[in-house]
């Protein structure tokens, strides 16, 4: 049995003994092999919007999900009630449930010699739970800076919240093991300008650990310089052109290859990278890579929903893609191991997922990046999903600043960008501003020749 470094604190705790019975209870009632997965949550969120509270709210759950297998069936079902009584009965629904639904020649536990054995302690609870009056201090404090920026005239309000989940696996194979994460967010949104020159823009942060949140004076100022910068926008007239993406946007990119290297999509044949392992995907020099082990990260996990070992992986490395994101399901369709990157809730099966997934920051500043730039788009906000898996082909509503010399000089709004993916990949050269703001996450980035269509 794997043995966890750092467990779920006890009072969120189920009895390990319960999800022990919880199995046995299902191989008695016909199951070959079966997983049991315990998840609690607690929040709190609170908002306010010009100095009026709007929003206090706090809610806490568990949930108990049991996936049973019989020959090559499987099913689930999930409770809330954690009596004995109440579990023996999930626990033969569940049998009778996998004996009546299709073969899936895919569908299996975890072999013993694929499980976890030990992980690291990663950092990802600081152990605190906040009052409602310590948040609503946090939204009152960004709301007040974004509110005193000169030319800010109306406020969307600021957002506040924590929350905290402990999880705990428990399988036939032999595998137990639990974590607890913690998470804290801040947001603030407001308005410049007046009338039909109104203009919107926010700034966010979040963390693991209270103490890694960007100030709240800090959210609310940028929150309030964004929106007047964008004050007056043109159209910009049709043409191709460099494209910057910043860095608040640019992660979006990189989620969109996340997607195409998904096991899932690659074995259904969904994928426009499906045919591109061990191809050069990127230029040279480019790496992207998935650390499910980053301590303090947003997207950390010490195992995998399947309880398999995690481990960081360069998915790209010197612009060669090198693997797909795999659960074993789709290992098993594509003939190949798994990756440990499995994620389920307690009601489904699992899917692959990426955990820390991020572009590693290249050697230029954003300034030297735009320095060469005659004309072109530097992107601040995107609208639409205009992505087609299948082919690559890109096209998505924009607006930020359009660049003129090498310098940012007006901004632009009501634009569409358009390209392929496979091509913009290729063309994409990262700035050194990488910063760890969610699970996914990339520097500021230029790409060649793509397609503005404005004015």
């Amino acid at each position: 049995m794997a043995k966890a470094k750092k467990s779920v604190p006890a009072k969120n705790r189920p009895d390990v003994n319960l999800l022990t019975d919880l199995l046995k209870w299902a191989k008695a009632a016909g199951a070959d092999s079966a997983d049991a997965l315990y998840v609690n949550g607690e929040s709190i969120s609170v908002a306010q919007r010009l100095g009026r509270r709007e929003k206090l709210e706090s809610s806490e759950g568990r949930d108990l999900g049991l996936r049973v297998f019989v020959g090559q069936r499987q099913a689930f079902v999930s409770s809330t009630d954690f009596a004995p009584k109440a579990l023996r009965t999930v626990a033969q629904r569940a049998v009778d449930m996998a004996r009546a639904v299709p073969e899936d020649p895919v569908c299996g536990i975890a072999p013993e010699e694929l499980l976890a054995q030990s992980w690291p302690d990663l950092d990802l609870d600081d152990k605190h739970r906040p009052s409602a009056k310590k948040l609503l201090a946090l939204v009152a404090e960004a709301e007040d800076a974004a509110r005193a920026v000169k030319g800010v005239t109306n406020s969307e309000g600021a957002e506040a919240g924590w929350g905290r989940s402990s999880v705990m696996l428990a399988a036939s194979n032999g595998f137990a093991g639990g974590y607890s994460r913690g998470g804290w967010s801040l947001s603030c949104a407001v308005v410049g300008g007046e009338g039909t020159g109104m203009e919107r823009d926010y700034e966010w942060t979040s963390a693991v650990h209270f103490e890694d949140l960007m100030a709240p004076a800090r959210v609310g100022r940028n929150a309030g310089k964004f929106a007047v910068r964008r004050l007056n926008p043109r159209k910009a007239a049709s043409a191709r052109v460099p494209v910057v993406y910043d860095r608040r946007v640019s992660g979006g990119l990189i989620g969109h290859l996340a997607s195409a290297i998904n096991g899932r999509a690659v074995a259904r044949g969904t994928s426009f990278l499906k045919d591109k392992m061990g191809a050069k995907i990127f230029a040279d020099g480019i790496r992207i890579l998935d650390n499910p082990l980053r301590k303090r990260g947003l997207g950390s996990r010490p195992f995998d929903a399947e309880g398999l070992a995690t481990k960081r992986l360069a998915v790209i490395d010197d612009g060669v893609l090198t693997t797909w994101l795999l659960d074993l399901a789709a290992a098993r369709q594509l003939k190949l191991k798994p990756t440990g990157h499995a994620s389920r809730g307690v009601s489904g099966p699992p899917s692959p997922s990426t955990s820390n997934f991020y572009l590693e920051k290249g050697k230029l500043s954003v300034d030297q990046l735009i320095a060469d730039i005659k004309s072109g788009l530097f992107i601040t906000d995107l609208i639409g999903f205009g992505i087609n898996g299948v082919t690559g082909d890109y096209s998505r509503g924009a607006s930020g600043f359009w660049i003129e010399n090498g310098k940012l000089a007006w901004p632009v709004s009501g634009i569409t960008v358009a390209g392929n993916l496979k091509d913009m990949f290729l063309n994409m050269t990262p700035a050194s501003d990488l910063q760890f703001k969610s699970s996914t996450n990339a520097p500021t980035v230029r790409i060649e020749g793509l397609t503005v269509a404005g004015s």
